[in-house]
């Protein structure tokens, strides 16, 4: 996920644990403990992109494609990283003062500290990227499918009710300006469709209406209410059940359909990729296998889940292609659509290490004479990330430092 959807969920946890918590026995106390639980809780839950560092350990593109979401993204080395960031925290001497007098601060710091992590990983596994977060008993890729990776429902769900905390009032104001603005400013853009955004403009109402009710009532009590994040949190929980039913109907409409127009080819895996804000509109990339034929195919495409409502030509624009779609059954349309070789492919593999190591990531792989791409990530605003252009390994040596993840696609490269 993006760090602004990372971190606005992670500054709610905290906030939200802060408040589950007996109070410190004095304000001075109480005031402390807050911020260092919001402190914490915001670091652990940005702390494992700090992997980024690693990516200069192998030539572009294999540093981002294995390091980024490699170790820092497991559940054994979330361990010592949670122990560094205890140890720089303790260096903040009024929070090390407090931790040494409080168990309750204790325990805040160290559930603080979990969440952040936890929700770091579980967040990064929604969509389609993929993560490994039991390596190395399992170095499996594992696949969410379900949110698109800049997902506006988190920021007005998370972030909302943060801006309407703040104390200062223009402040206030201006945050949630920002936060609505940012979605506007996609929609024009045709990244967003306008009932996504009226969906998000009425939630983001609700949950300052209810903070608002909430911060009254506990001016009035002296007590921290939670009502406001603990909606938050049922918001974004309903929004990943939402987005998880409509990608596994995607999938479904999709499975059926190719098995219909090849039934001798076998559907090894469909990638999903949500429209942001709208469980309607999926992107997708897939991959199928005959063996008897020794080839693969490879297509991109659309679906919509719901063509009645709205047409896979009617989905956002700025995701859409319409005008390279190409309609093949209700609700699904093609992009483009390739067939590979499987014996050269499986030779490639055993004759070239770098193409090897890449393997290690690739889920959707397309490869030709000149280079290998994850079409994956045809239409990313920065380009294909994932190419490999061979020319540019022609005269390096095996490269170390690859990481021992699972070949995502070990299904093409092993005969059946």
């Amino acid at each position: 996920m993006d760090n602004l959807s990372h971190s606005v969920a992670s500054l709610a946890a905290g906030a939200l644990l802060h408040r589950s918590l007996p109070p410190e026995t004095d304000s001075q106390r109480q005031r402390i403990r807050h911020r260092l639980m919001l402190i914490a809780c915001w670091l652990a839950g940005n702390f494992p992109d700090l992997d980024l560092v690693l990516t200069p350990l192998l030539p572009e593109p294999l540093g981002y494609l294995l390091h980024h979401r490699g170790h820092t993204h497991t559940i054994l080395y979330a361990l010592p990283q949670a122990l560094l960031l205890a140890l720089l925290l303790m260096l903040w001497p009024s929070a090390r003062r407090l931790l040494l007098q409080s168990a309750t601060a204790r325990l805040g710091l160290l559930l603080s500290i979990a969440a952040g992590f936890a929700l770091h990983l579980l967040m990064d596994y929604l969509n389609s990227y993929g993560i490994h977060p039991f390596y190395p008993v399992d170095a499996r890729w594992l696949y969410g499918d379900m949110v698109f990776i800049l997902e506006p429902v988190f920021w007005i769900a998370f972030g909302l009710p943060l801006a309407w905390m703040v104390r200062s009032r223009p402040l206030k104001i201006l945050l949630a300006a920002l936060l609505l603005g940012v979605p506007l400013y996609f929609t024009t853009r045709g990244f967003l469709s306008w009932p996504s955004f009226a969906a998000l403009l009425a939630m983001g109402i609700v949950l300052v209406l209810v903070q608002h009710l909430v911060q009254q009532r506990s001016d009035e009590s002296g007590k921290a209410g939670r009502g406001g994040l603990l909606l938050s949190f049922a918001f974004a929980l309903a929004f990943v059940g939402v987005q998880h039913q409509a990608s596994q109907r995607s999938k479904d409409m999709l499975a059926a359909q190719l098995r219909a127009a090849d039934p001798a080819t076998r559907v090894l895996d469909m990638s999903m990729s949500a429209f942001p804000a709208n469980p309607l509109c999926w992107a997708f990339a897939s991959v199928e296998s005959n063996e008897a034929a020794g080839t693969y195919g490879l297509k991109r495409g659309i679906v919509s889940i719901a063509p009645e409502l709205v047409p896979a030509s009617d989905c956002p624009a700025a995701l859409a292609d319409a005008a390279s779609q190409r309609p093949v059954a209700p609700g699904i349309a093609l992009f483009s659509q390739e067939q590979g070789d499987l014996p050269a492919l499986r030779r490639l593999r055993n004759e070239n290490c770098h193409f090897d190591a890449w393997m290690r990531f690739a889920r959707i792989p397309s490869v030709n004479t000149e280079q290998a791409t994850d079409i994956r990530f045809a239409t990313t605003p920065r380009g294909n990330f994932s190419t490999l252009r061979f020319a540019d390994f022609a005269s390096r040596s095996c490269l170390s430092n690859v990481p021992a993840w699972a070949y995502p696609r070990h299904d093409l490269l092993t005969p059946r």
